[in-house]
């Protein structure tokens, strides 16, 4: 159990019935003993009152044996716990030298099997729109599942991990820092992050931060272009994306290792709502629960096109078949 206590700051004094000269003798005590979650949640009363930050979480104000003042700090991996994240296993913590163990993740990160190199397989479509659901869902606990909330603030395609199922897991929690809205506790306004995810609004930290990183590792997946590739005519995924939208062909954004072996009904889908979430502005970016509902609905929709194909495939009609993937397409934007 990664949690460390120490004596409050200067601000907070210690209770009156305890006599100095005891003090340093119980701290040095409190070094000693590993305590459980349990306890830790005790001492704090459910991490009722937070008194700052530390390099690594969030420490708060607690009080063992009724008495005795501690500033508990608490690991914010520890309490992370979901499917699409990866999960922490256990620790060492033996004097100056610390580790933390991980879950294996067996196909390794997203942006790997998405170069193609090292012999990967290309990701089909309905994958990589399961895997971007995946990772919308491992942000949407982060936001809206855990108290306080969290973001992680550098999402990126090297942060999406794959297991045999190539089911995905977010990871890197070294830059996660809680918050939350109004008057309640926030924790850090400071710059964190990957360049070309980054957003551009960095002046307040939130959850819209997050979904624009995921808008741009969205459009990644789409396209399988570098997010920041200054031999184009525009380097930023965002505005080549953009530029290439006002030609109207969605064959030339889509990763060409595909093969146009998807539906252009989901296509154009997926890559409006990655428009959508890289909104320079904060206040037009759809919240994480709106991002993975429609997600679904694209997967809905391409595993619906692709059976409808293969009916009409079965009939001997094309024709039909392209009748109906191209009906109802959204116009370009």
């Amino acid at each position: 159990m990664l949690v460390s206590t120490a004596l409050p700051p200067s601000s907070i004094k210690p209770s009156a019935n305890v006599a100095s000269t005891n003090i340093s003798e119980i701290s040095i005590d409190m070094k000693r003993k590993k305590f459980t979650y349990s306890e830790v949640m005790e001492m704090t009363n459910n991490l009722e009152r937070p008194l700052g930050e530390g390099g690594f979480g969030i420490v708060y104000h607690g009080v063992i044996n009724g008495s005795q003042q501690v500033a508990v700090k608490v690991e914010l991996l520890l309490r992370v716990h979901h499917i699409n994240l990866v999960s922490l296993v256990g620790c060492c913590d033996e004097r100056d030298h610390l580790a933390l163990i991980y879950e294996y993740m067996s196909n390794g990160d997203l942006k790997h099997h998405l170069s193609g190199k090292q012999g990967s397989s290309v990701l089909k479509w309905s994958t990589r729109l399961q895997i971007a659901i995946d990772a919308a869902l491992g942000l949407e606990y982060l936001h809206n599942g855990c108290r306080p909330s969290m973001v992680h603030r550098d999402v990126k395609s090297t942060n999406i991990l794959l297991d045999e199922k190539f089911s995905a897991k977010l990871a890197d929690f070294g830059l996660s820092r809680s918050f939350q809205f109004g008057d309640e506790y926030h924790v850090s306004t400071d710059v964190a992050g990957t360049p070309g995810y980054l957003d551009p609004e960095t002046g307040r930290l939130a959850e819209m931060s997050d979904v624009y990183s995921f808008g741009i590792l969205l459009l990644e997946i789409i396209t399988n272009q570098r997010v920041l590739d200054q031999t184009r005519e525009k380097s930023h995924i965002g505005e080549w994306t953009a530029f290439m939208l006002n030609r109207g062909d969605i064959t030339g954004i889509m990763d060409l290792n595909l093969h146009g072996d998807y539906s252009s009904h989901s296509a154009w889908r997926a890559l409006e709502l990655a428009m959508l979430c890289a909104n320079p502005s904060s206040e037009k970016r759809p919240n994480m629960s709106q991002v993975a509902f429609e997600l679904k609905e694209c997967l809905t929709s391409e595993i619906s096109m692709k059976s409808k194909d293969q009916d009409m495939d079965s009939q001997s009609s094309p024709e039909v078949s392209m009748s109906c993937d191209t009906k109802g397409l959204p116009s370009a934007r």
